[in-house]
């Protein structure tokens, strides 16, 4: 044994295992609105953000010190100031940079470990909706900035002729839409056009419908419960798989009836989670993060379906291009990429 390496290991085990307390505070900040309140990122002593939030002002403190141990906030004789690249990330939520949603979605992974013990020993099944419901809205404001930032901007006008289309009016199936995030962004930017979100999740179209309302296209865009392989939808313009295939019990069956579906000149979007073709290569931060979500999420809700193909959210481009292709599509290429998304492309 190697005394240095046991004493570099643990650590490394200390420092994650306080990343790992220190998300359970940032949950914390976020439900009781404490980052929102120091947004103005002007120093703030303990009490008067307890007074702003409505919270007690010993636990504040405390929650406070933490932050600073952290790196998240600034302390300076006995105040305490959320600098504004830590605002973008952790209060303001229309900012690219918000990331603090989906602290939440790390939450759900403990609230469900029990759950993950059972499918471990059993036959690996955990289904999407059987996860706590801070699961369902965590991922919503995870994924939510990125469609914002990119899908308008840089997704949708790297595909083949997926913009003119759109801008004239298409046809447009979200599938696995959620609680509907991308939807509603592409309907807010392309009014001629029309989008059904599906989803299996009766909950998440509910909560679909309401968001879409709130936001001023539901004549524009409906919802309704259907899976991957049985949505009524033909002759569409572009059918839509965001951050969902890989989660699929069969992503082949999928992408068949996504070819049935589209017309001739239709197109697969199919957004991903940014993946190289081997593990060594995805050794890394977002690797990390995608394999650890994966071993709770992703995998064991593929194995609760039919097929239970278990692609796992580190696929890689080379895995989806066969699915595509034993699917029927003769064409699939890589559009574009962000560091944590993979933007696919595939047509007949």
């Amino acid at each position: 044994m190697d005394e240095a390496r046991l004493h570099e290991f643990m650590g490394k085990l200390v420092g994650d295992m306080g990343a790992a307390a220190t998300l359970a505070n940032v949950v914390l900040g976020d439900e009781l609105g404490l980052y929102r309140a120091m947004a103005d990122s002007q120093p703030v002593s303990p009490e008067v953000l307890a007074e702003r939030t409505g919270c007690q002002p010993r636990l504040v403190r405390e929650w406070l010190n933490g932050q600073a141990a952290a790196g998240y906030v600034v302390h300076d004789h006995g105040n305490f100031t959320l600098p504004e690249e830590q605002a973008m990330t952790l209060a303001l939520e229309d900012s690219p940079a918000y990331m603090a949603g989906g602290a939440a979605v790390l939450a759900a992974l403990f609230h469900d470990k029990d759950k993950l013990v059972k499918a471990m020993r059993g036959d690996g099944a955990l289904a999407w909706g059987d996860h706590h419901p801070c699961m369902f809205s965590g991922t919503e404001r995870f994924f939510r900035p990125g469609y914002r930032t990119f899908l308008v901007a840089d997704w949708l006008p790297a595909l083949e002729g997926v913009v003119s289309k759109l801008q004239a009016g298409a046809q447009v199936a979200d599938v696995g839409c959620g609680h509907g995030a991308s939807t509603i962004v592409m309907a807010q930017a392309f009014p001629q056009s029309h989008f059904v979100g599906y989803d299996y999740h009766a909950p998440s179209v509910a909560t679909a419908t309401e968001r879409a309302r709130d936001a001023g296209v539901g004549g524009q865009v409906r919802f309704q419960q259907a899976s991957a392989k049985d949505y009524p939808g033909h002759d569409l313009d572009l059918v839509c798989f965001f951050d969902c295939l890989h989660d699929m019990g069969d992503p082949v069956g999928a992408a068949r009836h996504a070819y049935k579906a589209l017309k001739a000149d239709g197109t697969v979007m199919l957004v991903e989670p940014f993946a190289e073709d081997s593990l060594d290569a995805n050794i890394n931060p977002v690797g990390r993060l995608f394999y650890a979500a994966s071993t709770f999420i992703c995998t064991p809700n593929s194995l609760s379906q039919e097929v239970g193909l278990g692609l796992g959210a580190q696929a890689g481009e080379a895995r989806l291009r066969a699915v595509f292709e034993e699917a029927g599509f003769s064409r699939f290429r890589r559009a574009t990429q962000t560091p944590f998304n993979l933007i696919l492309e595939a047509r007949k």
